[in-house]
């Protein structure tokens, strides 16, 4: 149920009705009338632009629409008012029992209240993480993990049929720099001392790899060349750390659908057949690109490179695919992925990507835009650094990483909920602060314990309801007087349910999953603001010493909120708690 999509049914009924009627020309294009909160909550409950969207069109004042309109609207039992403003804006106060009715929905509907059927099961792939498998997963990970799957679980509660999915980066220079460091650590646990040079990677997490080499390969490989051992070590050192990301997603509540291989993409041909694909529509040529613009590199010259067209869909310069030497820009394998996805079926892609690559999003699009005709739009979403924090000072590199703060380190800190929460506090492309102190006190400031709270509190309703005697399940509480929630701070709370489905739609349309995370927290404080009001006003308080029929009507109301709040936790992958500890 979107009580604000019911309206909007119900203003385009009227419209239909005054056509008929003669009051507008028939035909008239309705697709940008909404029904939407009014800027000033004063104004009333919901607003429309009807009026000054059809004024135009037909021909009218916008003020003489929204009267006649406001006069059929007023003959609905849902409508308490309807109030011209200004040059034709409508502003509707909805009858309390609307409100009351909406906690019974709530109640019946349970988890599955708010979820929508927008996405009507288009098939869409959430590619995220896709970080080198090179080491554990470091904190900028983190939160690109927990965007990405947060986001996955909106689409899907929202009716996209979802798929997640990992690429490994497995095919740069960068695994034969893991192989040459697995290498030394394989000489160390074969009792040598290792040389962890300059360009290596010197974390800890190898030494166990190291061991691995060992236990495979006893002392066979010791002093022999990279050439009879390079390709072998990358592949099982690859792999070893393929199984450490995933135990680190795993400690993040994080299960990928499908993990991808760039490596798989070299000598298969596929690289290739993308690139035909462009070629056939005249988009890969062999050029050369202007030099680059501001200061000129002193290495910079002039040559000619097999270049994509990618200006010809939004690009701001062409680029190119493969170097003057013949091997593949790291951009080919890219398409060529993309070109994948596309022909997997795939009816809209959508990229989490770290803030470093921000250079990439108009050619990667372009090359989506190209292959898929235009049919299959890609979304990227840049993740913007987290700067970590305790006891007022940044937060130190992990030793066992070597160079940064792991996952693991920051999971191990505070738990997994709180990191998932708390990563989700920002929009995805604002920078994020995170105090290890701070998302740890129970105050209002940490939004996690202020939403877990309210949730808590009214499990605590609950338990003091069965130790009372009066029945709270659910279908009890529906079936409740619901006509005993007339006060307007418990209206109000009533308010802020109703706007949850449509929160989920605005949130998946702009694959934007911190608005759930910020829904929560305004949602948590109306709860305990009546909670604050009821020590104020005892008819406020959820349990009527002595009135079994109010106090179920009043408990109604909060297990409602529990309801919202619990499947939105479900949503952020936050577990909701029963009691603080």
């Amino acid at each position: 149920m979107n009580l604000f999509n019911d309206l909007r049914a119900l203003v385009i009924d009227c419209l239909d009705a005054m056509a008929a009627a003669g009051e507008l020309p028939a035909g008239l294009d309705t697709s940008n009338v909404a029904v939407e909160p009014p800027r000033d909550a004063a104004h009333g409950d919901m607003a429309t632009n009807a009026a000054m969207v059809l004024a135009k069109p037909a021909g009218q004042k916008p003020r003489d629409i929204a009267e006649k309109l406001a006069a059929r609207l007023a003959a609905d039992p849902r409508i308490a008012t309807a109030e011209v403003a200004g040059p034709g804006f409508l502003n509707l106060r909805l009858a309390p029992a609307v409100w009351q009715g909406l906690v019974a929905t709530v109640l019946g509907q349970g988890a599955d209240f708010g979820r929508s059927d927008i996405g009507q099961r288009q098939k869409v792939n959430v590619e995220f993480v896709s970080a080198n498998p090179t080491g554990p997963m470091h904190v900028g990970h983190v939160r690109g993990a927990v965007v990405g799957d947060a986001l996955a679980s909106l689409l899907d509660f929202a009716g996209w049929d979802v798929t997640r999915e990992y690429y490994i980066n497995d095919g740069g220079a960068q695994v034969d720099v893991l192989a040459r460091s697995a290498y030394e650590r394989y000489r160390e646990a074969n009792g040598l001392e290792p040389e962890i040079r300059e360009g290596l990677y010197p974390g800890d997490y190898l030494i166990p790899v190291g061991a691995a080499l060992k236990e495979k390969y006893g002392a066979s490989l010791l002093d022999k060349g990279e050439e009879h051992w390079l390709a072998e070590i990358r592949e099982f050192a690859t792999d070893m750390m393929m199984d450490m990301i995933r135990e680190d997603l795993a400690a993040l509540g994080v299960t990928m659908d499908v993990f991808s291989s760039e490596k798989a993409l070299y000598g298969t041909g596929k690289i290739e057949a993308a690139l035909d694909r462009l070629k056939g529509m005249g988009l890969i040529y062999e050029g050369v690109l202007e030099p680059p613009k501001g200061k000129t590199p002193e290495d910079w010259e002039p040559r000619e490179q097999t270049l994509f067209r990618s200006t010809a869909h939004g690009d701001d310069v062409d680029r190119p695919v493969m170097k003057s030497d013949g091997s593949w820009t790291y951009f080919a394998p890219d398409i060529a992925y993309h070109f994948d996805k596309v022909e997997r079926g795939f009816d809209q892609l959508i990229d989490i990507f770290g803030a470093d690559h921000g250079g990439y999003v108009k050619r990667m699009k372009a090359a989506v835009a190209a292959l898929s005709g235009g049919r299959v739009p890609l979304d990227i979403k840049l993740i913007q650094l987290v700067k970590l924090w305790k006891n007022g000072e940044p937060f130190k590199m992990s030793k066992r990483a070597g160079t940064y703060v792991t996952l693991r380190d920051v999971v191990e800190q505070v738990g997994r909920d709180v990191t998932r929460f708390v990563m989700l506090t920002r929009k995805n492309d604002a920078p994020l602060d995170f105090d290890f102190d701070k998302v740890l006190e129970q105050s209002k400031d940490n939004p996690v314990f202020y939403v877990q709270y309210a949730h808590a509190r009214v499990c605590s309703v609950l338990r003091k309801a069965a130790e009372a005697g009066i029945a709270a399940d659910d279908a009890t509480l529906a079936a409740a007087d619901l006509t005993k929630l007339d006060h307007e701070a418990e209206i109000a709370v009533a308010k802020k349910l109703a706007e949850w489905p449509r929160l989920i739609e605005i949130a998946a349309r702009t694959n934007e999953p911190h608005r759930v995370a910020f829904y929560l927290y305004e949602l948590a404080s109306d709860l305990h603001a009546l909670w604050n009001r009821g020590n104020e006003l005892p008819e406020l308080r959820f349990l009527q010493e002595g009135d079994a029929a109010t106090s179920q009507a009043k408990i109604a109301l909060a297990r409602s909120v529990a309801v919202v709040i619990s499947a939105g936790l479900g949503i952020l992958g936050v577990t909701p708690v029963e009691e603080m500890r």
